[in-house]
């Protein structure tokens, strides 16, 4: 979290609120891009009052274009809302999204717990879940990939891969990234548990393994250029606190480019 300059009559309770808010919409991940929702830009602003009954939290949130498809919107949407919502601290939570061409039916259906059938009755066919599985599966054998480059990196022998154990990985970026997407498609953890594996479990075999890595790297080539991608059509669409972009944002540059917790008493 970047440094927040907090009002002088902020009391350290509202602070310590404010950040665990910001930390909680990091744990939401744009299900297309496995980035977090913070890291993107795509939280515009989080405001907190004080509530009769505890703090109230109010987020806003924005996508690279009008027509980001909406079941990713609404999965961003919901998933922010659970997370904050989850926080003891908060008394109440509103997540909404702006500039979207189905911003409406998002946001009521999210504020009314409603699903994504009950957000769209007439267009949606199902829930989310295997849209989500999906894109977690792909993550993970990104992460994999970004594995292999560290070993290889590290000197260990291709013939190798295929026998090595969670415990025998070094400690880094690359394989803490690789256990929180094997934890997410349901993969064990432990350190004899191998690490070439499917995401269903299946050990992938000598014979395999370079055509699957290839399709790996193919994977997250694809992610990290989608994610290139939509940084460009953001900025592109909402400009920065120096270049104004298409369209102003939410409130002045500096509030719509920063996505940092605003801080306020409850008149």
């Amino acid at each position: 979290m970047t440094a927040v300059t907090w009002p002088g009559e902020v009391v350290a309770r509202d602070q310590a609120v404010a950040e665990k808010v910001w930390e909680a919409l990091g744990t939401v991940q744009d299900p297309e891009l496995d980035e977090p929702i913070t890291d993107l830009k795509f939280v515009t602003t989080v405001e907190i009052d004080r509530g009769d009954d505890g703090p109230e939290v109010a987020v806003r949130l924005r996508l690279p274009t009008y027509f980001c498809a909406p079941n990713f919107a609404y999965l961003m949407v919901a998933d922010a809302y659970d997370a904050v919502a989850a926080l003891p601290e908060v008394s109440r939570t509103s997540v909404r999204l702006d500039d979207h061409f189905a911003s409406d039916e998002i946001n009521s259906g999210v504020a009314a717990r409603a699903g994504f059938v009950g957000s769209f009755p007439t267009e949606a066919i199902g829930e989310l879940e295997e849209l989500r599985q999906t894109f977690q599966r792909k993550a993970y054998l990104a992460s994999l990939d970004r594995m292999t480059k560290r070993l290889a990196a590290d000197g260990v022998e291709f013939d190798a891969y295929t026998s090595l154990r969670i415990g025998d990985l070094p400690a880094g970026l690359e394989t803490d990234s690789l256990m929180r997407r094997r934890s997410d498609v349901g993969l064990p953890l432990t350190e004899m548990s191998l690490v070439m594996v499917e995401h269903d479990g299946e050990a992938m075999s000598a014979e395999r393994l370079p055509k699957r890595l290839r399709f790996a790297k193919s994977v997250r080539v694809s992610i990290e250029g989608n994610g290139i991608f939509c940084r460009g059509l953001l900025e592109t669409r909402y400009g920065d606190e120096k270049t104004p972009g298409t369209r102003s944002g939410i409130g002045d540059l500096e509030s719509a480019d920063l996505g940092m917790p605003t801080l306020r008493s409850k008149s």
